[in-house]
């Protein structure tokens, strides 16, 4: 990696990175979509209550959601001994073909199963893609690696998911697969042709990387982003309806209204990955009270059109600000089991997702209204941010009683 030239060094990161892109795309484009894949699919039910529909049509970003939960653990036993350049190829093209699947298949319930296998292999190219890049990168910038890898996913917010939804709106929701699926297949090209080859890391095994389920600070960082996490997607999952329901947006007014949100998530994303690098712990400490806040606002400004754009951004920066923090926690938690550890961060965010979506679409459902979410949103990362602080003082504590008792402090029971 040290001899790599400055241009292919870019363009290595620049392939990973699009690849985020397309995770990005397919993972929120989808949100943007529920009105017209519940008026496609489900029509009776739509036709009868919009809510209703929307709120079923929504368990197909819980479907995804737990293609990832399932996944990323699973592949990452699978890959350990393999070459984490081959594996990134098999996940790209295995993510390729999820698409193209979810873009033909005819009824809901296939559709809902196309999206649970198109989400198996999203946390597996996350972390890998994590990895590499932090190896691309040089020594000391893990948190800036994990940050370079989000940053497709973070960008595909303020151009990919508006384009994809657009494109969904104008041609019909299957055609945004369908150009999701291209842009995975050029990120194949892109990793085949730039990224250099990296032979499977010595010493590596499966049973190593099982291990970090046997690791108590996986699990409490896991439950963070889990928890966490799942404040911003009670929302997010619903704010294509709830601007137009209570904001009066039009329909050429929802991808302005995404791109705002996605410009918030790279902003976000580029200071947490700064921040996090400096002191995880105070980033998480500003972070949570931050998203509380902004998630509150969103429910205060949903009707006004401009309020809704405002705390739209906010919510997606501070949730973006907290994310680098917690995966560079979580590779360090998972010790020498650092492929398992990065791919179980995207596990946890996808509980997040699936946890939010669920219980947003719940409280529409049940008629309390499109503000609702905010509540549950709040309340979600108000739990996250105890768990953080929690977490925090545990590991701080484990370390002290070791060095009292003259034992070692691995990297993994470093306090952030």
């Amino acid at each position: 990696m040290s001899q790599l030239t400055p241009a292919r060094r870019r363009l290595a990161l620049f392939a990973l990175a699009l690849g985020g892109f397309g995770i990005g795309c397919t993972e929120f484009a989808s949100m943007g979509l529920l009105p017209q894949i519940a008026q496609n699919l489900l029509p009776d039910l739509y036709g009868a209550s919009s809510e209703t529909g929307i709120a079923r049509a929504g368990w197909l970003v819980s479907a995804y959601a737990i293609g990832v939960v399932v996944g990323a653990p699973v592949i990452s036993f699978f890959a350990a001994k393999s070459s984490r350049t081959t594996m990134l190829l098999v996940m790209a093209a295995a993510l390729l073909m999820g698409n193209l699947a979810s873009a033909v298949v005819p009824t809901f319930e296939s559709l809902l199963v196309m999206r649970f296998l198109a989400g198996i292999p999203h946390g597996a190219y996350f972390g890998l893609a994590s990895l590499v890049a932090a190896t691309v990168m040089g020594p000391g910038n893990q948190a800036k690696g994990v940050a370079l890898a989000l940053s497709g996913l973070t960008v595909a917010n303020v151009v990919g998911v508006p384009v994809m939804t657009a494109v969904g709106q104008a041609y019909g929701w299957r055609m945004a697969y369908v150009a999701v699926a291209v842009v995975f297949a050029v990120t194949a090209i892109g990793v085949w042709l730039t990224v250099p080859h990296q032979d499977r890391v010595v010493g590596a095994n499966r049973r190593r990387e099982l291990r970090a389920f046997r690791l108590p600070q996986v699990w409490i960082v896991m439950g963070i982003a889990g928890i966490g996490f799942g404040g911003f997607f009670a929302i997010y999952s619903y704010l294509t309806q709830m601007s137009r329901e209570l904001a009066g947006l039009s329909g050429a007014g929802i991808p302005w209204l995404l791109a705002v949100v996605g410009i918030g998530m790279t902003l976000g994303n580029i200071l947490g990955g700064i921040s996090a690098d400096r002191s995880a712990r105070r980033t998480m400490a500003v972070g949570f009270p931050a998203l509380t806040a902004a998630l509150l606002l969103v429910g205060a400004l949903a009707g006004s059109p401009v309020g809704i754009f405002v705390a739209g951004f906010l919510m997606a920066l501070a949730n973006s600000f907290i994310m680098p923090s917690i995966q560079s926690w979580l590779i360090t938690a998972a010790g020498p089991a650092q492929l398992m550890g990065a791919s179980l961060n995207h596990a946890a965010f996808n509980v997040a997702n699936s946890i939010g979506a669920l219980l947003g679409g719940a409280v529409i459902s049940a008629g309390f209204g499109y503000r609702s979410p905010a509540l549950v949103a709040a309340a979600l990362a108000v739990i996250g941010g105890l768990l953080a602080l929690a977490g925090v003082k545990r590991q701080k504590a484990d370390r002290r009683r070791r060095l009292e008792a003259g034992l070692p402090v691995t990297a993994s029971q470093q306090a952030v």
